[in-house]
């Protein structure tokens, strides 16, 4: 707020009245100007002449929070003694600000409950996660007319996950999503929570151009409009990436991380989305960047956030980088930093299950099944309403280690899941596995009596019978599998069941497999046929996605219809090539090196001796030859021909070889 120039203060006579009046001129100035720390230094010249002057100190406290000196603003208010204004609510934003928002919902419980209150106090439930308390607190606020009230209540029904509620509170207070780039970016977001991506990204589109327009009349810079809509930014690259376009989120996020012009918050999104979408392909990388944004210092748990991402950054959003650096270190086999993480992440967010699924990670990285196993099912005994993931994931963890009996106890304990197709296919592989037929057979039998009582449209009764009449086939059990082959036939007429409940009753009724056969529909084109040659052909194909089968009645005509005459074609010849007058044949060793053809004939060597040297000396070459000659004279006949021995130790070029010339002619 900006204070008034003040009047004459009643004090003694000495005191510099005029002075004190041109000070909060100056002060008034510099906070219309927004030059708060300008605003700041006038008011202490004020409190220097004026101890404890309520105007002067309401100025500095507010330019203090204005230009983001919360820390000096809050011991400013905490050295105040003596006072009769109260500045609780200053104190209570300014915990606000430092996150210590325990400390100040306590400040806001002694103050009177004003609109301004209410609205820190929503803001405050907003950062805890407290979404259904801070959504009553707007309901109230709403009968206030408060400005701009309809951005902060469309942002709290998105993040207490009422998505739904959206457009008919938008519709209940007269708004339009374009009326502001702030509303019409959370609406998308709504969007985005419904699965409406096409919409959501029309809808970001709509937000950034409004903000351009709305940000430019009010003479922003190109850069700080960059800079404000940065969230919107980022937000339509994640919509393009669930679209099926990653190549364009991918190059969205690297300008983004590269540019550098987005507020700390939105970068830490942007540069989390990209890991996230590259995946373990470059974990180094990928660690590198989050070294910008995670940091290691003297925190209690042992990390924390870097630029202040702590306050900005829902505890969502931080959950899900602490996250992704954890499997980044998984992935590049650094287990020791990964184990320290996951242990300080577990104090950080107790009550979580990701923690515990991470550990479970490390744990399996180290092979320490057991141990995985242990953790995730005291998790889930501790906290039942969020075991069904861990539950999941130890049963998991469990069947590739050999261990079905707890996997199955895993899966036991997730009553939703019992009847799904996938899961009963999964009880029936482990029991089968750990040897129980019986089991498995009761599992099947137990999913087609829920799926015959269930009213659903996709019911898959079929599904479940067809696979429990395999499985009953195959151990054996004939007569309960043609039971259920029949039971498809009378209520889908399937002919795969019919041809089921034959092939299965021909076993054990004979009587039955007969009368059924009967009413398979005959085949076109078997009239007439000879079971003897039709036995020694290959049969009928079955064609997908068509109904007739078409049997080949003659061999000699399947013959004949696949053979089909080829169109000669013109051979090529070389430019300049007469075939009519082709001339003298070419050389057929033309492609063998010299040394190989009939024609070689190798240059005779100089048997005159080469002596070098002075006169009377007998050359080395000579000499070797003479004592090797007296040590093995039975030798020396073969070592005769030297040239010849040499030709013969020649490798020939390979057939390969000879083929890429002659198809470069």
């Amino acid at each position: 707020m900006a204070p008034k120039a003040k009047e004459k203060p009643r004090s003694s006579p000495q005191q510099p009245t005029v002075a004190i009046e041109d000070l909060f001129t100056n002060l008034n100035r510099h906070i219309q100007s927004s030059e708060f720390e300008k605003a700041v230094k006038v008011a202490d010249q004020v409190l220097a002449i004026v101890p404890g002057d309520e105007d002067a100190l309401n100025s500095k406290i507010v330019a203090l929070i204005k230009a983001d000196n919360i820390d000096l603003a809050l011991s400013t208010i905490q050295s105040l003694k003596n006072v009769t204004v109260d500045f609780g609510f200053y104190k209570a934003y300014c915990l606000y600000r430092q996150n210590k928002l325990d400390e100040a919902m306590e400040s806001l419980s002694s103050l009177e409950r004003t609109s301004a209150t209410m609205q820190l106090e929503s803001q405050i439930l907003y950062r805890l996660g407290k979404m259904e308390s801070c959504m009553d607190l707007y309901q109230k606020l709403q009968n206030l007319k408060i400005d701009s009230l309809e951005i902060n209540i469309v942002a709290g029904l998105v993040s207490a996950g009422r998505a739904s509620e959206v457009q008919g509170t938008m519709n209940a207070l007269k708004v339009k999503p374009n009326s502001s780039f702030e509303l019409a970016y959370n609406n998308a977001c709504s969007l985005i929570e419904r699965k409406n991506y096409v919409e959501a990204e029309q809808q970001l589109l709509s937000a950034r151009r409004i903000g351009q327009e709305t940000l430019m009349e009010d003479n922003w810079a190109d850069d700080e409009i960059e800079m404000e809509l940065a969230p919107i930014a980022v937000q339509l690259a994640y919509v393009r990436q669930l679209l099926g376009h990653p190549q364009e989120a991918i190059e969205t996020y690297v300008d983004i991380i590269t540019r550098n012009q987005s507020d700390d918050s939105s970068l830490a999104v942007a540069i989390n989305n990209l890991i996230a979408l590259k995946g373990p392909k470059d974990a180094s990388d990928g660690l590198r960047k989050l070294d910008k944004l995670i940091e290691k210092g003297n925190a209690a748990h042992g990390f924390q956030l870097a630029r202040g991402l702590d306050l900005k950054l829902s505890p969502k959003q931080k959950e899900a980088i602490y996250s992704n650096r954890v499997l980044l270190l998984l992935h590049a086999s650094r287990i020791d930093q990964a184990r320290e993480l996951v242990t300080a992440f577990s104090e950080m967010f107790p009550g979580s299950v990701m923690p515990t699924l991470l550990q479970a990670a490390v744990f399996v990285k180290e092979n320490k099944a057991v141990k995985a196993e242990e953790i995730l099912g005291q998790f889930a005994n501790q906290f039942p309403e969020k075991s069904k993931v861990a539950l999941l994931a130890r049963a998991q963890i469990a069947a590739a280690a050999n261990h079905p009996k707890v996997a199955l106890d895993s899966l036991s304990r997730i009553p939703d899941i019992q009847h799904m197709p996938a899961t009963v296919a999964t009880l029936v592989s482990l029991k089968e596995r750990d040897g129980d037929i019986d089991g498995a057979t009761a599992v099947l039998d137990s999913a087609i009596s829920w799926w015959s009582n269930a009213m659903s449209e996709d019911n898959k009764l079929d599904v479940i019978m067809h696979e429990a009449a395999r499985f009953k086939l195959k151990h054996g059990r004939e007569e309960e599998a043609a039971h259920l082959y029949e039971g498809l036939f009378k209520s889908h007429k399937s002919v795969e069941a019919l041809v089921g409940l034959v092939t299965t009753a021909a076993r054990s009724d004979v009587e039955k497999a007969e009368t059924y056969e009967k009413k398979l529909k005959p085949l076109p084109g078997l009239k007439g046929v000879d079971v003897d040659s039709l036995e020694k052909t290959s049969g009928a194909k079955h064609v997908e996605n068509n109904a007739d089968l078409r049997v080949v009645e003659d061999e000699e005509a399947k013959s004949k219809a696949k053979s089909k005459k080829k169109r000669k074609r013109k051979p090529k010849y070389p430019k300049g090539f007469d075939p009519q007058n082709p001339g003298p044949q070419p050389d057929p060793e033309r492609w063998l090196p010299k040394r190989e053809r009939s024609s070689y004939r190798p240059k005779r060597k100089d048997k005159r001796a080469q002596i070098r040297g002075s006169q009377g000396s007998v050359s080395r070459d000579k000499q070797d030859t003479n004592n090797a000659a007296a040590s093995s004279s039975n030798t020396s006949n073969s070592k005769s021909k030297p040239n010849q021995a040499t030709a013969a130790e020649q490798p020939k070029p390979s057939s390969s070889r000879s083929s890429k010339k002659k198809s470069r002619r």
